[in-house]
């Protein structure tokens, strides 16, 4: 029997500040096609705030979710950011300190860029199985762009946002399973030639884009498809028993692709987050999640798979009830 996981708390936060997609700077370096296609992404505009790291947005969203729940979790889990502001120190100790959590077990975790919640799930699992003395489990991440330039073509537009995410053994939202799989062919599709280069001189760059829009899609279509069939098959279910559908935010094409290749409708909270938010890495899937819960999409007693992928490559499935009743949820 798989290990009780259950959330019983998420907070978001973002910064004020908001700009436009095509009021992003960086439109101007692109060709007409490039511009385009970022225009054609499905989104209108991401908060952006140069003020504001990424331990700034995942401490904004702690501080909501401690002051709302009252909880005093016994570790913490930091999910790594894509370009820390310092090398050789802990973003996962700094927030230990701001958050004022001495006590709490502190570590990162990481490395599969937007599919980095699941090793982080996994790991908060594997904490509440192995100590009995161990209630909840602190899960935060703050998303920024790795680079001053938002978009990353031909893929989508990134949006800064902190999550904080407090799990436990019993929560209104049950984790039932999770699957993950990775490819390491494809580690280095998306990089960033920072060394002896000046910030605003950093880009984010695909080595190949039909190999990523062509062969990992493939690749990724085959793997979603198989991992969905397992999940399901493992916990005795057919597609007519999932009432919801979610995925990460990276573009309207990417949910269409998605809805096609594994005959799924996406649930409506995914497609209104990445209008006014972009795509948040990590925090994507559990944003949409909280937003499908508000909006009605999954009520209590209803089931949810979230599909996630990442260009790393990897992919992951989770699958989730809305219990309901188990306790006071808190999405903000």
């Amino acid at each position: 029997m798989t290990a009780p996981l259950a959330v019983r708390s998420i907070a978001d936060f973002r910064p004020e500040r908001v700009v436009k997609v095509p009021d992003l700077p960086e439109l101007a370096e692109l060709t007409d096609a490039e511009r385009q296609a970022c225009l054609a992404l499905g989104i209108e505009r991401v908060h952006a705030d140069p003020d504001h790291d990424a331990v700034d947005l995942a401490a904004g969203a702690a501080r909501k979710l401690l002051a709302e729940t009252g909880a005093s979790p016994g570790a913490l889990l930091v999910i790594g950011s894509r370009a820390p502001g310092r090398l050789m120190s802990s973003e996962a100790t700094r927030l230990q300190e701001l958050l004022g959590l001495p006590d709490a077990l502190t570590f990162s975790v990481g490395g599969l860029g937007c599919v980095s919640i699941t090793p982080a799930l996994l790991t908060a699992r594997g904490l509440l199985a192995a100590d009995p003395g161990l209630g909840e489990v602190l899960v935060v991440h703050g998303s920024k762009p790795p680079t001053p330039r938002r978009y990353r073509h031909p893929v989508t537009v990134s949006g800064d946002g902190g999550q904080a995410v407090l799990l436990a053994r019993t929560g209104p939202v049950r984790v039932l399973d999770i699957a993950q799989a990775t490819n390491g062919a494809y580690w280095d599709l998306y990089t960033v030639d920072f060394r002896d280069r000046p910030t605003a001189d950093w880009r984010e760059e695909c080595a190949d884009t039909r190999r990523y829009s062509f062969t990992l899609a493939m690749e990724g279509r085959a793997r979603l498809r198989e991992l969905y069939r397992e999940l399901l098959a493992r916990n005795g279910m057919t597609t007519g028993d999932v009432t919801c559908h979610l995925s990460q935010n990276l573009s309207a094409g990417a949910f269409r692709f998605t809805e096609e290749a594994l005959g799924v409708r996406l649930a409506a909270a995914c497609a209104g987050n990445l209008a006014v938010n972009g795509h948040l890495g990590p925090n994507d899937v559990l944003f949409n999640l909280s937003g499908a819960i508000a909006g009605g999409e999954l009520p209590p007693g209803s089931r949810a798979v979230v599909f996630n992928a990442s260009p790393v490559a990897a992919w992951s499935l989770l699958l989730v009830e809305h219990a309901g009743g188990e306790a006071e949820t808190h999405y903000l």
